[in-house]
Formats: structure tokens, C-alpha cells, sequence
């Protein structure tokens, strides 16, 4: 009869390592849980006594959706998944059994997909973080740590429920900055269309009759039938060649170095530096604070943190101060080098050091940093709004200009 080399957590929370004997992986996994066990890793010991090759245990006629190798899931199914998780497993249920009934019960064939893939994992005998592992595209490091450290403390519930309001919360701010910047682009589409309507349709026609009535333009109307006849004659040329441009951007703006470099101007370009900033370090606050509260080491917990950051020059900052607090000095001193926190910040982070409350700290910090982020995200896209309606009104005005100053010329060229 096979044997099983196992590790566990009782009910006291103590690890114990021993072996057990059992007719398949399966009822290895069934005896250890009446024991009572909590599974952390289970292997199959060949007739060496050694672990033997692990095998994969298939319940396709549970799980039709059950998934291979090549099955991709998005990150889209992340916060899907961990809410039903969180839900099942605040009814009392165990990890396992939560992610299997989810296999079974859920309705979205994505998510229904995830969880079979999870329990796939999870019926070999690994734990959930282990199983999160093998879906990197799913499940990111902060989290599987975040699980890891639940799985030894025995507070998955909590964190779950902690990971999801952190989520939520990233969730919601990106969604501020989408919606915020959705007036701004409606503005500058409609008024770039408005100008093209003036010079590419209206202005031609306008020209032909000012010209047939045989009077010399003004400078105003010559400069605006000018650009029109420009656009007309090379625009076929001209937008091939700017969407190329606009393509060309984009792609180095991806790429390893674009990214570096557009970083370094956010941070440089004045209106926009202090949005970039905030944005940066409301991250590190938030995730941090998860990270210290639920049990991660502070330096692991800082590593993990500053590889979240999406700016390339505030994450080097971060690193570099990471750096320093791993060599001994305090998270407040460290980040007060960077010059990107005000001075009221790192003294309140000085005071959650000496207090040992640094992850309140954070979150409070971080609380602060998102309703001003928020002010002046609003700011600045009324600035946007305002400058670009402004334009279009001013060209709109140079057009009414040039054309009633020409129609002016005209007519006191007419003798009565």
C-alpha cells in the first residue's frame, strides 16, 4: 500500500511532519482531514523511501472545465474569485473545500474554469498559496504571499477579506481616473472635429465665393483659406504618417526604456508631477499596510511592495530607500531621502515607528493621500476641460473674424 510523507497544523496550530499509509493520494487526503489536519504539503513515497514523481489527479467527470497546461485565465477573474472564495470560507468551510464547491457550483464559465484549475492543485496534496503559484497571470506575488503567511497563522478568512478591500479600493481609484479623464478627451474629440468641419468643408466653399467676386482677401481669411488648402492638398499624407507616429509612441512608451523615460517626465513636468507622485505612494501606502497587517516580514513585506509601484522613477526611489531600511535605518528617514513625501508625512511615520502602529499609520496616511489625489486629479482635468473649450472658442472666433472681415472687404470694394 502506498505511503504519503506529510506536513501539517494541527489544531493548535503547531507543524508536524510524519508519514501516513493509504490506498490513493485521495484517501491520504480524506484520513488527514478527520485527524482534524490542516494540509500543507503531501508526497507520495516511492518504494526508496523518497518522494516519488508527482502525479495529477483528474475528476473529469466533475469538473469538465477543469483546465491544462495552455488554459489562459485574465487578471479580470482575480477579485471574482476571491470574493466567492471569501464567502464559502466565512460560512466555515476549509480552503479546499470551498474552491471545490466552487468548481461545482459557479455559473461563470471563466471563474468555474479558475477554481478547477485551483482544485486541481489543491487535490494533490498542495496548498492554496502553492496553487495560486502555478496561475502567475492570475494571481500576483503580494498576494500568494499574503496566503502563504495566512495559511501559517491560520487567518485566511481575514486576509481574504483584507485583500479584497484592497482591491476594491485600487479598483475604485482607477476607475476615478478613467471617468475623470472621459469629459477632457469628449471635449478635445468634439472640438478637433469641429475645427475640421471650419477648414476642411466650410472654408473651400467660403473661398470659392470670395474669390469670384474679384477682391484681394484679408491676411486673417488668406492665413485661414492657407491651412485649408494645406490640409486638403497633404492631408492624405499627413494622418498615415501621424497615426504611424501615434503607433510608434505607443510602442515605445511599452517598451523597457519608453517607460523609464516617460516616468522620468511625469515626474519632471510641472501639473502633472503631483499627480504622478501621489498616485505612486498611495500605492505603496495601501499595499504596504496590507502587507505589515497580515503578517509579512517588513522586509519582504517592502520588496514586495515596491515591485507594485507603476512609476519607474518613484519605484527606484523606493528601492533605493529599501535599500537603506534593510541596512538598519528606520522606513520614516529612509523615505524622507527620496523627496517625494512632505515633511508631515514622514513625521507621522516616525511616530507609527516609535508607537509600533505603523501599519494604522500607513492606512491613514493613505487615506489622505487618496482624497487628495482625488482633488487634484479634478483639478487638473477641469484645467484640461477649460483650456480646450477656450481654444475652440478662439478659433471659432478667428473663422467668424476672417469671414466677416473678407465679406467687409468685398462689400467696400462695390461702388453704388
Amino acid at each position: 500500500m502506498p505511503r504519503f510523507a506529510y506536513s501539517a497544523r494541527d489544531s493548535t496550530g503547531r507543524t508536524a511532519a510524519a508519514e501516513v499509509t493509504a490506498p490513493s493520494r485521495k484517501d491520504a487526503l480524506r484520513l488527514l482531514a478527520a485527524r482534524g489536519l490542516q494540509l500543507q504539503q503531501l508526497d507520495e513515497l516511492g518504494t526508496s523511501g523518497r518522494p516519488a514523481a508527482p502525479t495529477v489527479a483528474k475528476e473529469s467527470s466533475l469538473f469538465s472545465l477543469a483546465t491544462g497546461p495552455g488554459a489562459e485565465f485574465s487578471r479580470r477573474d482575480f477579485l471574482p474569485f476571491l470574493q466567492a472564495l471569501a464567502e464559502l470560507t466565512t460560512s466555515g468551510l476549509s480552503a479546499g473545500e470551498a474552491v471545490r464547491l466552487l468548481a461545482l457550483r459557479l455559473k461563470d464559465r471563466n471563474l468555474r474554469g479558475l477554481s478547477a484549475a485551483v482544485w486541481e492543485s489543491l487535490s494533490e496534496g498542495r496548498p492554496l498559496s502553492q496553487a495560486m503559484e502555478q496561475r502567475p497571470r492570475v494571481f500576483d506575488r503580494q498576494t500568494i504571499s499574503l496566503v502563504r503567511a495566512a495559511e501559517a497563522t491560520g487567518s485566511l478568512n481575514e486576509v481574504l477579506h483584507r485583500l479584497i478591500t484592497h482591491h476594491i479600493e485600487q479598483r475604485e481609484l482607477r476607475q476615478k481616473l478613467t471617468n475623470a479623464l472621459i469629459y477632457p478627451v469628449f471635449v478635445c474629440v468634439v472640438a478637433f472635429g469641429v475645427i475640421l468641419f471650419f477648414v476642411l468643408f466650410l472654408m473651400p466653399r467660403l473661398q470659392t465665393l470670395l474669390t469670384s467676386l474679384g477682391s484681394k482677401l484679408p491676411v486673417s481669411t488668406q492665413l485661414l483659406v492657407g491651412s485649408a488648402q494645406l490640409l486638403l492638398r497633404y492631408g492624405i499624407v499627413l494622418l498615415p504618417l501621424a497615426v504611424f507616429g501615434a503607433l510608434l509612441l505607443w510602442r515605445w512608451r511599452h517598451s523597457e526604456r519608453g517607460k523609464a523615460t516617460t516616468d522620468d517626465w511625469l515626474v519632471k513636468l510641472p501639473g502633472v508631477r503631483r499627480i504622478a507622485i501621489d498616485s505612486a505612494l498611495l500605492n505603496f501606502a495601501q499595499t504596504l499596510a496590507v502587507l505589515l497587517e497580515n503578517g509579512i516580514n517588513p522586509a519582504e513585506a517592502l520588496r514586495l511592495t515596491e515591485r507594485t509601484i507603476g512609476n519607474r522613477t518613484v519605484q527606484a526611489a523606493i528601492r533605493t530607500a529599501t535599500d537603506r531600511v534593510l541596512e538598519g535605518e528606520s522606513l520614516s528617514t529612509a523615505l524622507s531621502r527620496t523627496g517625494y513625501l512632505p515633511d508631515l508625512v514622514t513625521d507621522r511615520l516616525a511616530v507609527g515607528e516609535s508607537t509600533g502602529k505603523l501599519a494604522p499609520c500607513l492606512l491613514d496616511i493613505a487615506r489622505n493621500y487618496a482624497a487628495v489625489h482625488a482633488r487634484r486629479l479634478h483639478a487638473l482635468t477641469t484645467v484640461i476641460s477649460s483650456a480646450v473649450l477656450l481654444f475652440a472658442f478662439a478659433f471659432v472666433g478667428f473663422i467668424a473674424y476672417a469671414i466677416v472681415s473678407a465679406v467687409l472687404q468685398v462689400s467696400a470694394s462695390f461702388k453704388f
